[in-house]
């Protein structure tokens, strides 16, 4: 009877989990949707510790389980309730890092219950369980290879000569030891441990070439890596739940990784294997970047806006950093109560993971229609009269159109080169994170408007209150 009801649970958290992802997709209904699936994870927690048949679980065991969980929820939320916006791709990655560790770690027990298991263990067993160690083992690696990236611990890239054929040696080196383990049926745990070491050197091998551009796309696709692993645990504890959220997450993150490659005009194996960006500077078909630039003033600046009848802002991570979200909404009402059409144009790889500038926007609560995705706004710039970047570098960048030498030729772009007017809003000179030096500076449409961007805005909205 127990068990029936443990399945019936089962099936409701995994409909709620289904149910939650689905309205992540939508930012009006993701809040909504990360409770739903939280829900669905509660249920079967909780109905795993009650109404699991536990045949030799001790009392102090249990303890240690509920204590595991509690430690953990209070970390989770008073992390996520602390970090600040630009360190939320930092906890990204260090988050899926837990996870694949998790995946690593029940492989490795499960591995070595096998030597006193009554029965000799099926291949499938042990190919279930290797295969979730090696997923597991390169996600919580290679997560903590980005986490250092991008906190600027460690330098963006690290290259080394024959880096693809040296990491493509090591690969085929744990899949041949892995099938060694798994067809000859072994239950010696030190092979195991062997392979676990060889996993976890090449996670670190295989993140730290990849260029910084490439991050949100990194992100993403070892998110997919942990939620394989964790679905390889569930077809070993024959467990439904564990199974479903593993295939969901696996599957999302490869559809997330496969769009953000689609956005970028970039095959998954370039972003793998080509290192976006590192070349430090751009150049022309005729050498090296040449114009003039100019700057403008607040003043100058809040008059061109307050006449505007459209302005398009585009947020990057300069906003995030300068913490300036708040100040830009009450930017956009002021200009809005003047009767200027306002809205925000997002490029899908706008900031250093999938989303950040929707979280960022909508934690100062600018309506969520008027955050507008690449596809639908780049019509609009030929008839915006005022274009702000904020922040952002490489996803305004016409080089990508205009230059066939560039690294970020072919990749779509927010085409704010059409609009009548060009203000980029920028602490220096320096190029973006894929360290490409920006054609749309030398722009004769484009003033710049040099400085931290909360004091900036503020001075601008400061500003536009005395007109």
């Amino acid at each position: 009877m127990e068990n029936h009801i443990l399945n019936i649970i089962y099936l409701l958290a995994s409909v709620l989990f289904v149910i939650g992802l689905k309205m992540l997709s939508h930012p009006e209904t993701a809040r909504k949707g990360n409770l739903w699936a939280a829900m669905g994870m509660f249920m079967a927690i909780v109905g795993t510790i009650v109404l699991h048949h536990h045949t030799s679980l001790e009392p102090i065991k249990i303890i240690l389980i509920i204590g595991g969980i509690v430690i953990g929820t209070i970390i989770g939320a008073v992390a996520a309730r602390k970090v600040k916006m630009t360190k939320m791709p930092e906890m990204v990655s260090l988050f899926n890092g837990m996870g694949g560790a998790c995946a690593g770690l029940i492989s490795l027990i499960e591995f070595s219950h096998l030597e006193e298991a009554p029965v000799p263990p099926t291949m499938k067993t042990i190919f279930t369980i290797i295969s979730g160690l090696i997923i597991g083992s390169v996600s919580f690696s290679g997560s903590m290879i980005a986490f250092a990236k991008l906190n600027g611990t460690l330098s963006k890239s690290v290259r080394v000569p024959s880096y693809n054929l040296i990491n493509n040696i090591w690969l085929l080196g744990i899949a041949a030891f892995a099938a060694f383990i798994v067809f000859s049926g072994t239950t010696d745990i030190k092979y195991v441990y062997l392979v676990f070491a060889m996993a976890l050197i090449y996670g670190v091998m295989f993140v730290v070439p990849i260029g910084g551009a490439d991050m949100p796309v990194v992100i993403s696709l070892l998110n997919s890596f942990t939620g394989v692993a964790a679905a390889f645990g569930g077809f070993l504890y024959h467990n439904q739940v564990m199974l479903t959220g593993g295939i969901l997450v696996g599957s999302a993150g490869t559809l997330l990784t496969i769009v953000m490659c689609k956005a970028m005009n970039r095959p998954l194996f370039n972003v793998i294997f080509g290192a976006f960006g590192e070349s430090g500077t751009i150049t022309g078909a005729s050498g090296t970047m040449s114009g003039s630039i100019k700057d403008i003033s607040i003043s100058d600046l809040a008059v061109l806006m307050n006449y505007s009848k459209k302005v398009i802002i585009v947020p990057g991570y300069g906003l995030a950093v300068a913490q300036a979200q708040h100040v830009i909404h009450e930017l956009e009402n002021l200009l809005e109560e003047r009767g200027v059409e306002v809205k925000y144009a997002i490029h899908p790889v706008a900031g250093r993971m999938p989303g950040h500038m929707n979280v960022l926007l909508a934690e100062s609560n600018v309506d969520y229609s008027k955050l507008i995705e690449m596809e639908e706004i780049n019509p609009e710039f030929p008839t915006t009269d005022v274009v702000l970047v904020v922040g952002a570098n490489d996803v305004v960048n016409p080089a990508a159109h205009n230059d066939p030498t560039s690294p970020i030729y072919g990749m779509p772009i927010l085409d704010v080169e059409n609009a009548h007017h060009i203000i980029v809003n920028k602490r220096s000179m320096n190029a973006g994170y894929a360290g490409i030096e920006n054609e749309l500076f030398y722009n004769p449409k484009t003033s710049m408007l040099f400085g931290d961007a909360k004091v900036a805005l503020t001075k601008l909205v400061a500003e536009l209150k005395t007109m």
